[in-house]
């Protein structure tokens, strides 16, 4: 895929981002633009920083030093301003964090009701037209433990897009789900990426980088090591990280 033009500020920018936990530097000088409708998924070896770079995004990760904008807009540090911003950025996890107590329509409900407002009849009818989205409207009324893991994972899906976000960030979203469960959350994914979300994809998925994404950004030991498009990193990879990493996961 081609990434798309735009004179628009960068929907994510990352300016000298450092971030330590104790003595180890996790993430080293991060510089990173995702433009408005572009997929950008991050590969790399565990360790290698990039859930940490994906969650400090939205500050649940603080950074220790460095910039980091939301659509031009500076990241604040905390308060009501942080809330208003992450409320435009939507998270989906490894593990689903879904309300156990609660109707899959009522998890998607929740926030629009409480932080965005919306009348809990508008909120119910958009939580039904979302759960329609990622293929699961059948179960709005069921609990979560009552849903397979790849249901699960579509209605935290539709649970992030909800809050009309201008950015979803994914972090492993498949890595919890039984192998016949992935391909049904990627497809979601991968249909969300043709209508223009703009999205940061931290994955093990290889298939879902060389279709989905404008980008591949390739991280090992908290540093950008990469960033090009599928083609070339898939086929021709710069350094020897990216090559040794390439061989490891490409044989298997």
């Amino acid at each position: 895929m081609s990434a798309p033009a735009t004179a628009d500020p960068p929907m994510i920018r990352m300016v000298g981002v450092h971030k330590h936990f104790g003595s180890l530097h996790v993430l080293r000088d991060i510089n990173l633009d995702v433009a408005r409708g572009e997929v950008v998924v991050v590969l790399g070896p565990s360790g290698s920083g990039k859930s940490t770079l994906c969650r400090s995004i939205n500050r649940l990760e603080p950074i220790d030093e460095g910039r980091i904008e939301i659509d031009g807009t500076p990241l604040p540090e905390e308060g009501r301003a942080l809330a208003r911003l992450r409320a435009d950025v939507g998270m989906v996890f490894q593990q689903f964090n879904l309300f156990a107590h609660k109707t899959i329509a009522e998890n998607v409900e929740l926030a629009p009701v409480r932080v965005r407002r919306i009348s809990r009849p508008d909120a119910h009818a958009a939580a039904m037209q979302l759960l329609t989205r990622v293929g699961i409207s059948d179960q709005a009324d069921k609990y979560p433990a009552q849903l397979s893991g790849g249901q699960q994972q579509r209605a935290a899906i539709a649970r992030a897009l909800a809050m009309r976000p201008k950015v979803m960030l994914f972090d492993e979203p498949t890595s919890a789900l039984d192998p016949e469960m992935v391909q049904e959350v990627l497809d979601v994914m991968t249909a969300l990426a043709r209508e223009g979300m703009t999205m940061l994809v931290v994955t093990h998925e290889m298939g879902f980088a060389r279709r989905a994404a404008h980008r591949v950004v390739f991280m090992s030991d908290g540093e950008i090591v990469e960033d090009s498009a599928p083609d070339q990193f898939f086929t021709a990879p710069r350094s020897e990280r990216a090559k040794d990493f390439l061989g490891k996961i490409l044989t298997h």
